[in-house]
């Protein structure tokens, strides 16, 4: 794994980590915030690692799909893209609640850090 790899999965556990103390203090918005970012910097470790044209993108979809065409399959649903992918804009600024139609809970924050850790250990053990 080069350094600068380690550097991007670094990043991503410390948002993870983050997260985790956002989610125990009830800050559920910046718990979401640090989740998004944590599962867009492991997948940009692949990127980084496997040499593929890093996109500037944001969008958790967007990459995920770009991985696949380029045969790295990574366990993610459409559903949990479409989630995570809502979550970046509003959850960085105030322009409307963090999710479509309801705000941000306990329980919406546990369910996507799971993802982020899942991805974050699904990142971590393809590229070591």
């Amino acid at each position: 794994m080069t350094k600068e790899t380690k550097l991007w999965l670094t990043y991503a556990h410390e948002n993870i980590e983050a997260a985790d103390v956002l989610l125990e203090s009830l800050l559920y918005n910046p718990c979401l915030q640090n989740i998004q970012q944590s599962i867009e910097k492991s997948l940009k470790a692949i990127f980084i690692e496997k040499k593929l044209k890093l996109i500037k993108s944001h969008s958790i979809f967007e990459l995920v799909t770009t991985l696949s065409e380029n045969s790295i399959k990574i366990e993610v649903s459409e559903d949990e893209c479409d989630l995570l992918d809502s979550i970046y804009l509003p959850s960085k600024y105030p322009i409307g609640s963090v999710l479509p139609d309801f705000e941000p809970d306990g329980q919406i924050c546990r369910d996507n850090l799971a993802v982020a850790k899942r991805i974050y250990t699904e990142a971590f053990e393809l590229l070591k």
